[in-house]
């Protein structure tokens, strides 16, 4: 969990129409575009590009997707997504993610565990890794 000294990203969208399902709120699966998004963000924010890390031989690959739902986001809402990242193995870390609208009201929670590994599937170390810690 986040410290004092932890550093948050921040990423700001909008939510788009075509987003929305027919109870006139965000489809579900779009919130798993929105939190990749964001956690790709992050990563470039910290130095590093997804693209290259995968052409250098290493696959971040997501592992598990816990996501707890608390309201829905509606067409033309903005919102942001809080980040940070703990490593919890030498070849698994896990993405915190938290979508907030402007008055701090939640509208998701995320625990996204990925894991470095090569493209035959073996873990990998992803020396980088502290850079996003």
């Amino acid at each position: 969990m986040p410290n004092s000294t932890t550093l948050f990203h921040t990423s700001f969208f909008s939510v788009r129409d075509y987003e929305c399902d027919m109870q006139g709120i965000v489809n579900n699966s779009v919130y798993q575009n929105y939190l990749e998004h964001a956690r790709h963000s992050f990563i470039k924010s910290r130095g590093l590009d997804f693209a290259e890390i995968t052409q250098s031989g290493i696959h971040l690959v997501l592992m598990k997707a816990e996501l707890e739902y608390k309201r829905s986001l509606k067409s033309g809402d903005d919102f942001f997504i809080e980040t940070f990242v703990e490593r919890i193995s030498r070849f698994k870390f896990v993405f915190h993610q938290t979508i907030l609208d402007s008055d701090r009201n939640k509208f998701l929670s995320a625990k996204m565990t990925i894991a470095s590994i090569t493209a035959a599937g073996k873990p990998i170390i992803f020396e980088q890794a502290n850079a996003l810690l």
